[in-house]
């Protein structure tokens, strides 16, 4: 069965709700207030079936301009509208309004409903149909069924029903795959099963047992069951009316804007990138960061107006902008949104989200522009290509990539292998997939080995970097995670080569040890004559009055041209010492089979202050293995 929103709109007492009554035999008005007033209040909800497997989702939207706001909660979801006009007093103030409004929030299809056709001669009937033929050129309804029809005698509905199966034939359904979306338009509660909310399914399928999250608040619950039209079932579809019981979450945690959807996949945003329509009929000019309310789904936030490209945008102009809201809210790309000013209290302009989580734009910025003009076309190479690109040396995730570029998910795995395969972007991380933009891979890239140049220039006596240090200097606001292929990528390109620990530049060999008389020399030479008792690193420094940096730097020289031997942080041997004990160990073991700590001292005459450290250096050379407190001969 084919499941699609069929909204009305119209001026205040022009007959919507009595005309969904006709139709449907329901009265959409269930609150006291309307009923003693006589006018539409609230949403109200009816279905509808007709012939060949069509079957309608009701909204009825209040026609009062002091319920314009209600009303735009009700546009959302609508595939079809059913703009009602009373044949009896024409085309009103807010038949104007509601007309914006659901061109703004990209309504694409429906008819024209003339009602109280029974209280006006056909004259009058065949002026107003030619008034209204001329109030909706150039809009979405100009080609639509003008449809004269009486909700008090019946006359005319026949024919309604016609059109609108027609009209239901051709209208796209909305997309069952991908997550869900249902924006709340009504929260209740049942005895016995708590809480309920309402809403047009956008996109996907939910079912019984589903695990929900409820944005912008983050509340997270489960799905208890799910009504129909007032049937029970285990799932509701994209464009159906559905009824949803929420477990865990009370009634006072759920409001009217909230849209609930699985739970991890959507994120709020307080920034947004789009294209805006300036109503010809506003009443004054659009100023940079002027305040406005922004109208999407069922909820409304106050926003800032950014203007990327001018001062001003005049009445009938268009542009993009940014909005900054002031408080979170679910958009997507392709959202539809209008923006209703404070005072007056009317609708100035709208259009279609482009960007939902982009960075703070720079004014008048070209990069910023090209991006969201590609937003624009069908070109969905060139948009990926761009939000990977201005995400600059950050990265991107293939789920930001979907949720900014709006595309459907088999879409962007396509672009993605053929901007791979083009080398234009790089994927630097496995999971979660991390993306940068070649250009960003070699600004990386260079400043590494920029950075390596500058260390080594400044430590001569060093022959490269430590890993993790050079690691350190990656940009802020890149990822740590980029280092390994970035090393990887710059060792296929001849230009570092990773040497245990440091990363040394390719073609660079070890430096060899200073004059005889040099600094180097006389600390080996120092180090020697200790024999298996050498001095310490602080003995070292007070010895030759230097500052550690250098002794240091020395002594890692010295290490990498083995003529000294690192045992631990603040030990070293000279290779001819480190050499002599290790025979006597390997000599002692295999005579006795295994050696204690104080048999190897009684045989070298170590105190425990050198013992301990060079047993362990030998157990990491891999000579000996510790078992319990003695040590045995590693088998090579």
């Amino acid at each position: 069965m084919k499941h699609l929103i069929l909204g009305t709109a119209g001026h205040i007492d022009h007959g919507k709700t009595s005309l969904v009554k006709a139709l449907t035999g329901i009265d959409t008005d269930r609150l006291k207030e309307e009923k003693a007033r006589g006018i539409t209040i609230e949403l109200g909800f009816a279905h509808l079936e007709l012939p060949g497997g069509l079957c309608f989702g009701i909204v009825d939207v209040p026609g009062h301009e002091k319920f314009v706001r209600t009303m735009v909660a009700g546009v959302g979801g609508m595939d079809l509208v059913m703009l009602v006009i009373a044949a009896d007093e024409g085309i009103m103030p807010q038949t104007r309004e509601h007309l914006d409004i659901l061109r703004l929030l990209g309504v694409k299809s429906g008819l024209v409903a003339l009602t109280k056709r029974d209280s006006v001669e056909r004259e009058w009937l065949e002026l107003v149909t030619e008034e209204v033929r001329d109030f909706v050129a150039g809009s979405f309804l100009e080609q639509a069924p003008i449809v004269a029809v009486s909700s008090r005698n019946g006359e005319g509905l026949d024919e309604l029903k016609r059109q609108l199966s027609l009209l239901a034939q051709q209208a796209v359904e909305k997309r069952r795959e991908g997550p869900f979306r249902l924006p709340v338009d009504r929260v209740f509660t049942v005895p016995g099963f708590g809480t309920v909310v309402t809403g047009t399914l956008l996109s996907g399928e939910i079912g019984i047992g589903d695990e929900l999250e409820l944005l912008p608040s983050g509340r997270e619950g489960r799905v208890r069951g799910i009504q129909a039209h007032g049937i029970k079932g285990d799932k509701g579809q994209a464009g159906q009316r559905l009824a949803v019981n929420l477990q865990g979450i009370d009634l006072d945690q759920v409001h009217r804007g909230d849209v609930v959807t699985p739970r991890g996949v959507f994120h709020a945003t307080r920034t947004v990138d789009v294209r805006l329509d300036y109503l010809a009929s506003a009443p004054r000019e659009l100023k940079h960061r002027a305040t406005v309310r922004l109208h999407s789904a069922t909820y409304e936030v106050p926003a800032q107006v950014i203007l990327l490209d001018r001062d001003s945008l005049q009445p009938g102009e268009s542009a993009y902008v940014q909005l900054r809201l002031k408080e979170p809210a679910l958009l997507l790309s392709g959202d539809s949104y209008i923006l209703r000013a404070f005072s007056p209290q009317i609708t100035v302009g709208g259009g279609v989200t482009l960007d939902p989580f982009p960075p703070r734009r720079r004014r008048r910025n070209d990069e910023a522009l090209q991006l969201l003009e590609a937003f624009g076309t069908s070109d969905q190479q060139r948009t990926v290509q761009l939000i990977i690109s201005q995400s600059l040396l950050s990265g991107i995730t293939f789920d930001d990539v979907l949720m900014r570029s709006g595309f459907p998910r088999k879409a962007v795995e396509t672009t993605l292998t053929a901007l791979l395969s083009a080398g234009e972007i790089v994927q630097m991380v496995r999971e979660p997939r991390l993306f940068l933009a070649k250009c960003a891979v070699d600004t990386l890239k260079q400043g590494l080995v920029q950075e390596l140049t500058s260390f080594l220039a400044a430590n001569p006596l060093k022959e490269g970097m430590g890993k993790e240090e050079l690691k350190t200097r990656l940009p802020r606001r890149s990822d740590a995670r980029f280092f390994t292929p970035l090393m990887t990528a710059l060792e296929k390109d001849g230009l570092v080569i990773p040497d245990r620990d440091i990363i040394r530049p390719a073609g660079q060999t070890a430096r060899p040890a200073a004059a005889a008389d040099g600094l180097a020399n006389r600390i080996s030479a120092f180090i020697a004559g200790g024999g298996i008792e050498p001095p310490t690193v602080k003995e070292i420094i007070e010895r030759f009055r230097c500052d550690e940096k250098t002794v240091r730097d020395n002594l890692a020289l010295l290490t990498r041209n083995a003529q000294i031997a690192r045992i631990s942080a603040d030990l070293f041997y000279s290779t001819s010492a480190l050499d002599g004990l290790r025979e006597k160990l390997v000599a002692l073991l295999r005579e006795k089979g295994e050696v204690t700590p104080p048999e190897y001292r009684e045989q070298t005459g170590l105190s425990r202050k050198f013992l301990i450290p060079l047993l362990e250096h030998f157990d990491s050379e891999k000579v000996t293995i510790r078992v319990g407190d003695k040590r045995v001969l590693r088998r090579k």
